[in-house]
């Protein structure tokens, strides 16, 4: 199968440390098909040799495992093709038109990882030069939008330009392989569905934490912020794949379908809920990795009036039979204690207990979505002593490392879907449906900060947030499952 993959930011940091990276291990891997052409296209002024150098020269700054050795890139360096393209000239898309009509491959990709403030005029641009037939794919990056308005606004012009089948939105968190093993463990096996639900399960956790601050992007992050960043499109899908119902298949629209069901049952917000059920904050100056930091507001970038979020902690449910009256939290920030995201789902205690326990210990399963992929199984089990008067229970736990597992055989989750999108499946990715439903949801938070003069509540770098999103869990005699 031939392909051509339009790169539009070929020069970009996402290029480069991530989809660069990952095309390279899918033909180290041998699953990129052969005969296709990578195509880098940006404002640079450079010839096919020199974006292969500049390539050759990125790949020396991603992770040790991921670079190629000289002959491992010459040969993959073969697929690289760069074009100038200024994306504002209409004449600029007929030379690439022309460009990719020299062969006619089996299929176009058109990668958009560039501002999406570009995202339909490219689409429109795309259109009028024809390279919208029914070979052409579409990836948008996140976010789509930065509003319900907005988001559907570009929904609708892409939608004039291509079919909804044509269009590619990814979040790249449904490509990891504990997420795909999460669909696993609920639908290919027996043991877990049937306590997938409110009779068993006590609350349901999902933390996304990374200890950098917004780096290079302050300029881009102070116009987004945490709840549009990481809340509306990767907290959101974690949920769905957790709360939906059996798919009747896995086509993709069986599994979107069950998905939007999710988004729909979500409990609407009210004013009393807004004020205690979710929680803004902000990193002050502090320390990071041994390191004295500087707070958000003194990060290049970044508007000394800001009053962007670097954290949320928020607290919903699923108002149907399986999950009513089972709190989800979701928390997400920038500048904690440490790099991870993981799932924690709790079990109810037994209801007649027969031995002595710890306080407070029960069954949970834990998804490790970073910087491990795995799955743990917390149980309690007979501890040695055997002169005890009354059986005592101690905590013990099953863990599958999926690198220990897997090793070689683990795919990227960049890696996969990119590989996806070549072959045309669309079950990893997001409907439109499904993100306006997600950006509906959530236009309540923004509103309601944006009539807010408190602001964002402080918190130190290099801690676990602000005190206020313990204080919001523990309402409920719960605490955070702290693995960070």
């Amino acid at each position: 199968m031939s392909f051509d993959l339009v790169l539009f930011g070929g020069t970009g940091d996402l290029a480069w440390r991530k989809l660069m990276p990952a095309l390279f291990q899918a033909f180290r891997h041998g699953t990129l098909p052969a005969g296709g052409r990578i195509i880098g296209v940006a404002r640079d002024d450079l010839s096919d040799a020199q974006y292969r150098q500049l390539m050759a020269e990125r790949a020396e700054r991603v992770e040790v495992a991921k670079r190629p050795n000289a002959e491992e890139f010459t040969q993959f360096g073969a697929m690289l093709h760069y074009l100038r393209m200024d994306l504002s000239q209409p004449a600029d898309y007929e030379r690439l038109a022309a460009l990719l009509r020299e062969r006619e491959a089996d299929c176009v990709v058109m990668y958009l990882a560039t501002a999406p403030g570009l995202f339909t005029s490219v689409a429109e641009h795309i259109g009028a030069v024809g390279l919208n037939g029914p070979k052409t794919r579409m990836v948008l990056e996140k976010p789509l939008g930065h509003d319900l308005q907005s988001n559907r606004a570009i929904n609708a012009t892409l939608a004039g330009v291509l079919s909804e089948d044509q269009i590619f939105r990814i979040d790249h968190y449904l490509g990891k392989p504990s997420v795909q093993n999460l669909f696993a463990l609920r639908f290919g096996n027996t043991l877990f569905e049937p306590l997938w639900r409110r009779d068993t399960i006590s609350n349901i956790q999902i933390t996304i934490a990374e200890d950098l601050g917004v780096e290079t992007r302050g300029a881009f992050y102070d116009q987004t912020g945490a709840l549009r960043d990481m809340v509306q499109n990767h907290a959101l899908q974690l949920l769905c794949a957790i709360g939906m119902e059996p798919p009747i298949n896995s086509s993709a629209g069986a599994i979107r379908d069950e998905k939007l069901k999710v988004l729909q049952s979500l409990k609407p917000w009210t004013p009393e809920s807004l004020a205690q059920h979710v929680v803004r904050g902000r990193y002050a100056s502090g320390t990071a990795l041994g390191q004295p930091v500087p707070g958000y507001l003194q990060e290049k970038g970044v508007a000394a009036t800001s009053t962007t979020e670097t954290f949320v902690a928020l607290r919903t449910e699923i108002s149907n039979w399986r999950w009513a009256g089972v709190p989800f939290y979701i928390r997400t920030g920038k500048r904690l204690a440490g790099r991870d995201a993981h799932i924690a789902i709790n079990f109810r205690p037994v209801p007649h207990p027969i031995f002595k326990t710890p306080l407070g210990a029960a069954n949970r399963l834990v998804i490790n979505l970073q910087p491990r992929d795995g799955l743990e199984l917390h149980l309690l089990a007979q501890s040695a002593a055997q002169d005890q008067a009354e059986p005592t229970l101690a905590p013990v736990h099953l863990n599958l490392d999926f690198d220990q597992r897997f090793g070689a055989e683990r795919v990227g989750a960049y890696e996969r879907l990119l590989l996806d999108v070549i072959a045309g499946r669309l079950n990893l990715f997001v409907r439109s449906d499904e993100q306006e439903e997600a950006w509906r949801w959530v236009e309540p938070i923004l509103q309601h900060w944006r009539n807010d003069p408190a602001g964002p509540r402080s918190y130190a770098a290099g801690g676990r947030g602000p005190s206020a999103a313990s204080a919001m869990i523990a309402r409920d005699g719960h605490c955070w499952s702290e693995e960070m």
